[in-house]
């Protein structure tokens, strides 16, 4: 045990050292992003995100994906092993806390000069009657031995706070993949029945034109038109054909981005493409803003991470305090080895304990405490700007479902009224009523209008993936 005068000692050689050193203050921070209390023309604290994906997104075959890709995808599997690793650094962390003990053997030779106090004491000390000590010394010894540095000042207990506020933001960042993984899957699934709906449209006009080219072959041979007309129409149906191996690369790159999600090879997706268009978004409910604070994994890393940095910050300011540190043996020790099992006389101990304070390498630890505080205004930026940038994501796409559901409620009348213009204008041409002209221009307006009703439908499926995965659902 320490004595009363040096335990003393230490008090006040730490009281010294510390009122004649600078220790900077912490910096408090404090985040000033004050989300808004709710979303423009939303009070309603239902919210989708607690929907489960299985149950949000019901088609089984995307189901069927999205189960493949949280069990195959490799960047997922990535993200474990960084939990993993974060893992392991808490445990680090809190061994360091804890006193280092251990057995140790060891052997050694000394051989001091003759005309030293040591060698001069050694020569003529007997350990035995007649016997002199030996020349050269021979040291054998094998005990425990304990080491403990004392976290007076929190450094330690700090690091391993901070060390698992990180890992807890890993297991955070998994869940924010995951729901980037789904919806990024969804939309892509959602695309691709898309690009099938297009083909089709685009075989269907194939045919009208086709059959408007019979008709104007034969409107020539009966000299009620020219070979000008034969001619437009003809490559009209060239133009049209051309865009079919467009749509079937979109197609086969779209699978493959499906696939590569999947962590596999090239094979065909399953879809339920008939049924795209007739396909209504379901309702949306957003919930209000403070929400997001819950269900964004995110903003939870983003938070964390901050948590963790300020925790640093504290971690490195205790680097300016002395370090106590406390060293103690106990075992055997004799210079023959047959003396070794001599005890009481083979006992040996020791107990030291060391007060030390940085002085010449503070520029140092200055520096160090310097960029953790750098550390923490940065996680603070990043915190402030996840949270800003959640909540726009979702009035973005709230107005954005808004419009692309007025805008497509018109583009299926345009659609109808096209359909109808087609028949009308036909039957005007055989009757010589309208020229060919009107009729191509016809078909193409329709041909593109139907074009633009799938995108805004593919826009719409869009904003119902996007806006889940902006109010944080899909990891539950």
């Amino acid at each position: 045990m320490f004595s009363s005068k040096y335990l003393i000692g230490l008090s006040l050689l730490g009281t010294l050292y510390m009122s004649s050193c600078k220790i900077p203050a912490l910096t408090t921070i404090n985040s000033t992003a004050n989300i808004p209390a709710k979303y423009k023309n939303s009070t309603d604290s239902n919210n989708i995100a607690t929907i489960k994906w299985r149950d949000y997104f019901s088609d089984p075959y995307l189901q069927n994906l999205i189960d493949t890709a949280l069990e195959n995808n490799r960047e997922l599997m990535i993200t474990l092993k960084e939990i993993e690793i974060a893992q392991n650094e808490v445990r680090l962390k809190k061994g360091k806390i804890l006193p280092v003990g251990g057995v140790r053997g060891g052997l050694g030779v000394d051989k001091p000069g003759r005309y030293t106090s040591t060698g001069a004491g050694d020569a003529t000390t007997e350990i035995e009657p007649g016997k002199a000590m030996p020349d050269p010394m021979t040291d054998f010894n094998i005990g425990a031995f304990v080491t403990w540095e004392v976290d007076i000042w929190k450094k330690l207990r700090n690091a391993k706070e901070a060390a698992a506020k990180r890992y807890l933001g890993t297991v955070e960042g998994r869940n924010f993949l995951i729901t980037n993984l789904i919806a990024e899957i969804a939309d892509n699934y959602y695309e691709l029945m898309a690009l099938d709906n297009q083909l089709e449209i685009i075989t269907q006009n194939i045919k009208l034109q086709k059959d408007a080219l019979e008709i104007v072959k034969v409107q020539k041979e009966a000299t009620r038109t020219t070979e000008l007309a034969v001619q437009k129409f003809q490559a009209e149906v060239y133009k049209t054909e051309s865009m079919q191996y467009e749509i079937r690369q979109e197609i086969t790159e779209t699978e493959n981005r499906i696939n590569m999600l999947l962590s596999r090879f090239p094979q065909p997706i399953l879809r339920s493409s008939p049924s795209y268009l007739n396909d209504v978004p379901r309702m949306i409910a957003t919930g209000i803003p403070s929400q997001l604070m819950q269900n964004r994994p995110d903003i939870r890393q983003a938070e964390l991470e901050l948590e963790a940095a300020k925790l640093d910050v504290k971690s490195a300011r205790a680097e300016f305090y002395p370090t106590l540190e406390i060293s103690s043996f106990i075992g055997l020790q004799a210079f023959k080895p047959g003396y070794l099992a001599k005890i009481p006389e083979s006992m040996a101990y020791s107990l030291v304990g060391d007060l030390v304070g940085p002085i010449i390498n503070r520029s140092a630890i200055k520096a160090e405490f310097n960029m953790a505080n750098a550390r923490q205004l940065q996680a603070l930026y990043a915190y402030e700007k996840t949270v800003i940038s959640a909540y726009l994501e979702v009035a973005n796409q709230m107005s954005n479902i808004e419009n692309l559901n007025d805008n497509y409620k018109l583009k299926v009348r345009q659609v109808d009224a096209l359909n109808q213009s087609i028949s009308i204008s036909n039957d005007l041409f055989r009757y010589a009523k309208a020229d060919y002209l009107e009729v191509l221009m016809t078909q193409r307006d329709a041909l593109e209008a139907k074009m633009e009703l799938i995108e805004t439908q593919k826009a719409r499926m869009s904003a119902v993936v996007n806006i889940y995965k902006g109010l944080g659902g899909g990891w539950q």
